[in-house]
């Protein structure tokens, strides 16, 4: 069956927390390959904040894009595309909403945190933060890494296994660099014999960021 660019436009969008109307900040939660939506948006009740609006995009098939991120980009296309879209569309509704980008933030896992980085790198801005749990940006070694535009100090995450089989520990040590020349505030850590998951000390980052974000 022929895919164009449009594969994950159409898709549901859920939400959880507040009412963008009514909204302090937005967090636009990503999953990871085989996941869902509703997966990603159970971790909103790990932020324990009712005055922030959580929206999580479905990706088709549960994955965003077919190969490993570490492939050339041509590898993952049209998938790559759409889904880069996809997470837009949520921002660019949340900005309709009269929600500025330094009260967003782009959080996701695995597949989902690759995902999030890229956008963030492709469409630099200053946001209200980007969190990469088990990620990186996406691409063989020798991509191109031309962004334009500014981060702007936009706080920035990167949570990662030392040993985890899907993230090459150099990729987020790159994307680190990558995402300070882009002019953000990054926060690395890694975690050593972590297994391809989330730990406590990552919520309690990200728990200290929305309340930031919120609460300024």
């Amino acid at each position: 069956m022929t895919v164009d660019n449009t594969v994950h436009q159409g898709q549901p969008i859920l939400t959880a927390g507040a009412p963008l109307d009514q909204a302090k900040a937005v967090m636009v939660m990503v999953h990871g390959r085989g996941a869902s939506a509703r997966d990603i948006l159970s971790l909103s009740a790990e932020f324990a904040r009712d005055d922030v609006a959580y929206i999580a995009p479905q990706a088709y098939g549960n994955t965003w894009y077919p190969q490993s991120f570490l492939m050339p980009l041509g590898d993952n296309e049209p998938y790559l595309t759409s889904a880069l879209q996809a997470v837009g569309d949520v921002v660019q509704q949340v900005e309709t909403a009269g929600i500025p980008a330094e009260k967003i933030i782009i959080l996701g896992f695995s597949q989902g945190a690759c995902l999030s980085t890229e956008f963030a790198a492709r469409n630099a801005k200053r946001y209200g933060g980007v969190v990469a749990l088990s990620g990186g940006l996406i691409g063989a070694e020798d991509t191109p890494r031309d962004y334009a535009g500014s981060l702007e100090d936009t706080p920035v995450f990167l949570g990662c296994s030392d040993v985890d089989f899907h993230i090459p520990l150099q990729r987020v040590h790159d994307s680190k660099t990558w995402l300070e020349a882009l002019g953000g505030d990054v926060t690395e850590r890694i975690y050593p014999q972590m297994g391809h998951t989330i730990n406590e000390d990552e919520l309690e980052f990200v728990r200290d960021l929305v309340k930031q974000v919120a609460e300024k």
